[in-house]
C-alpha cells in the first residue's frame, strides 16, 4: 500500500460523541500508521465554552496514531468553514484526506477500505468522492462496493485532483442546473438536495456537503460507496448543530473488509434503483410519520431538560 492518508477529524462541543468516535477509530487496522490532524472549533457562546473545554481536554490525550496533531480555534468558524479549510490544508499537504467528524462511529476496516480506493482511483478523473456511509439497503443484491452519483458525508475522501473542483458558491452552482439536471441530481425528485441548495441560498442552512456533491454533479463525477455500511451516525440524538433525530438513516456496520472494488468506472444501475427504492419509501405512512414526529419532540424535550 501506498502512503496513508491523513485523517481530518472535526469536532465541537459534544464530549460523548467526540470519545466515540475515537475510540472506534482507533480500532482501525491502520490506526497506528495514520497521521490524525483534529480540528476544534471555537466556542458560538459562552453556554458552549465549557462542553467545547470537556472536548479539548478528550483529543489533547488522544493516543493510538501515527501521530496526533490537535488545531484549536479561538473564534467560532462554524462546521462548514472548519471542514473546507481543513480539508483544504490537508490537501496542500499530502493531496488526498480522510474526513470524519464527531459523530461517527466506523468499522475497524474503514480507514483500509478508504486507503485502497484512494490507491485504486488515484488516477480516474470520473471518481471524486469515496464515501462509507449508505442506506440500510439489500447488501445481498449489490456488489460490494460501487459507483453512484451523490456524495455521502458521513465519512468520506478525496484527491487533491477532485477538490480543486469543489465551488463555495452556490449562485455559481445554481445557475448551471436546468429542470433535467436539478431531477438527476435530487435521484429522480426522490431526494430533497435540490431544496437544500435553495434554502442554503437563503441562509437556512450552511452545508459544506450540498456544495460539494453539487460540484462533484457538475463535473460528472462518481463517488465510490460500500454497500453495506462502514459507519453509522451516532449524532440523530439532538446534540447536533445539524442533524435531527430518526432513525430512518441508522445502519448495522458491516463487519467485514471491503475485497472487491469495481472496474467499470460507471454509475451502478442496480445500486441506484436500490437506493431511490429505499429514498422514496424511507419516511414510511402517515401514522408512521406523526409516530415519528411525536417520538422526535419528546426526545428533544427531554434533552433540554
Amino acid at each position: 500500500m501506498q502512503k496513508l492518508a491523513p485523517i481530518a477529524l472535526f469536532v465541537y462541543n459534544r464530549p460523548q460523541h467526540t470519545e466515540r468516535t475515537l475510540n472506534f477509530l482507533q480500532q482501525n487496522e491502520l490506526a497506528g500508521e495514520s497521521h490524525l490532524y483534529i480540528f476544534s472549533d471555537g466556542a458560538k457562546t459562552a453556554q458552549e465554552e465549557e462542553k467545547v473545554a470537556a472536548v479539548r481536554k478528550i483529543i489533547n490525550k488522544t493516543k493510538g496514531f501515527k501521530s496526533v496533531k490537535v488545531i484549536e480555534k479561538k473564534e467560532n468558524a462554524g462546521l462548514a468553514n472548519s471542514v473546507i479549510a481543513g480539508v483544504t490544508q490537508l490537501i496542500a499537504d499530502y493531496d488526498q484526506v480522510i474526513v470524519f467528524e464527531d459523530d461517527l462511529v466506523t468499522s475497524p476496516h474503514t480507514l483500509t477500505y478508504f486507503n485502497e480506493a484512494l490507491n485504486q482511483y488515484r488516477d480516474e478523473e470520473k471518481v471524486m468522492h469515496i464515501g462509507a456511509y449508505m442506506y440500510p439497503l439489500n447488501p445481498e443484491s449489490l456488489t460490494q462496493s460501487f459507483f453512484y452519483r451523490a456524495a455521502t458525508s458521513w465519512g468520506w475522501a478525496t484527491w487533491g485532483r477532485a477538490w480543486k473542483n469543489f465551488e463555495p458558491d452556490v449562485n455559481v452552482l445554481m445557475k448551471q442546473f436546468d429542470k433535467k439536471k436539478r431531477a438527476a441530481f435530487s435521484i429522480d425528485n426522490k431526494m430533497n438536495f435540490w431544496k437544500q441548495m435553495q434554502e442554503f441560498k437563503k441562509g437556512k442552512n450552511n452545508s459544506w456537503a450540498i456544495r460539494w456533491y453539487a460540484s462533484i454533479f457538475l463535473k460528472g463525477g462518481l463517488t465510490l460507496n460500500p454497500a453495506r455500511s462502514l459507519v453509522n451516525n451516532i449524532g440523530h440524538d439532538g446534540t447536533g448543530v445539524h442533524s435531527g433525530i430518526n432513525d430512518i438513516y441508522n445502519v448495522i456496520i458491516n463487519p467485514k473488509p471491503i475485497t472487491q472494488f469495481p472496474t467499470v468506472i460507471a454509475e451502478d444501475a442496480d445500486a441506484y434503483k436500490a437506493i431511490k427504492s429505499f429514498l422514496a419509501k424511507r419516511k414510511g405512512n402517515m401514522v408512521t410519520r406523526v409516530r415519528r414526529f411525536v417520538k422526535e419532540k419528546l426526545a428533544q424535550y427531554f434533552s433540554k431538560k
